[in-house]
């Protein structure tokens, strides 16, 4: 028995529960913060169970070539990389507001640590988890260094290999069991091909304590619903006022409406999965009675009639003795006189022998 689970605030994901839905704000507030709580807002709104920003420090991040790397273009918001990368990144000022904003609505806000130091200042408002980023699946020493904050850790995949995969769990589960795997293409966007969502299933057979998830870079929401019903329980997608915006995630990221889109058929496709348990619903009764079938006298039968095959017939409403019970009638004696459409009844057998030359 399975015992995959993960409490990220108040809320337990399991394979019995709905999907924790995450809306990766990321960069798409373009580093204006009154964009940022509209972002924050309008997922809580959209029933998303978490928004989330990208945390990097820079300058420990990146070469200093990168960082005055020349960076133009539509998507730029600054001369160089690292310009464009610093006009991008908040600080404490907004992350205090944000935390707080997201508090009043009712959402999760939490962050992607790119670094050592990105760690540390996300620890210093209480995360209810941190995110890796697929870039850092083989980043081990990422990867230790957030598993010992205790946070839970929720980790994308994307271009990453089995081998690597298993390197990054068996980093983390013995410092910290409290882990989401992601399936990710790193892809932007993903084509239908490119998803591999098969993935899911086996990450759920090589990882039976590890809570799976999703991290969608392809275009709507059907994927995100095929991989809950293979087990996903994390969904992350991009999220976006306007995917006319300049930036590299605009353009793939949902909109609001379609955000509230996905999580409303996230918990119908729940619904619909129910439980693995197949028994007759109380729903289901009436139809069963009117057109399931009971076994019933074929004929009139006298008392003391010793039953066989063409005295029993299976008939509509199914209120009776289930045609699967026939063989406990046959070969019985009637205690009683049986007429033709009667239902039959265990009360209506004589005792004692129950053959002619019994």
């Amino acid at each position: 028995m399975s015992s995959r689970e993960l409490a990220v605030a108040d809320k337990v994901i399991s394979d019995r529960s709905g999907a924790y839905v995450i809306a990766e704000i990321g960069h798409n507030h373009e580093g204006d913060l009154e964009k940022a709580e509209r972002l924050v807002l309008s997922a809580a709104v959209k029933g998303a169970s978490a928004a989330k920003l990208q945390k990097r420090d820079n300058k420990t991040l990146f070469t200093k070539a990168m960082y005055a790397q020349p960076y133009e273009g539509r998507n730029s918001f600054g001369p160089t990389y690292g310009e464009h990368r610093e006009a991008l990144e908040f600080g404490r000022t907004e992350y205090t507001h944000l935390a707080q904003v997201a508090k009043e609505a009712g959402i999760d806000f939490f962050s992607t640590a790119f670094d050592f130091p990105s760690v540390d200042f996300l620890m210093e408002f209480d995360p209810p988890a941190i995110k890796i980023a697929s870039a850092d699946l083989t980043n081990t020493p990422l990867l230790g260094y957030a598993a010992k904050t205790g946070k839970p850790l929720i980790v994308s995949t994307g271009g990453g290999t089995g081998d690597e995969v298993r390197r990054a769990v068996d980093t983390i589960l013995p410092v910290n069991p409290n882990l989401a795997l992601l399936q990710c293409t790193a892809v932007y966007p993903a084509g239908p091909a490119d998803l591999n969502l098969s993935v899911i299933t086996r990450y759920r057979e090589d990882y039976p304590d590890v809570v799976v998830g999703f991290s969608g870079h392809d275009l709507g929401v059907e994927a995100s619903l095929i991989a809950f019903t293979l087990g996903a329980r994390v969904i992350e997608k991009h999220f976006t006022l306007d995917q006319s915006r300049p930036g590299s995630d605009h353009h793939f990221s949902l909109t609001p409406p379609q955000l509230g889109t996905l999580t409303a058929a996230l918990e119908t496709t729940r619904q619909m999965l129910g439980s693995p348990e197949k028994s007759c619903s109380a729903q289901e009764l009436a139809a069963v009675r009117k057109l399931g079938k009971k076994l019933v006298a074929a004929h009139d039968l006298p008392e003391g009639h010793l039953l066989t095959e063409c005295d029993v017939a299976c008939k509509s409403p199914g209120d009776g003795l289930k045609p699967y019970q026939m063989d406990q009638l046959l070969g019985r004696r009637l205690a009683v006189a049986v007429r033709e459409d009667e239902a039959f009844a265990m009360e209506q057998l004589a005792a004692g022998p129950t053959t002619a030359n019994g």
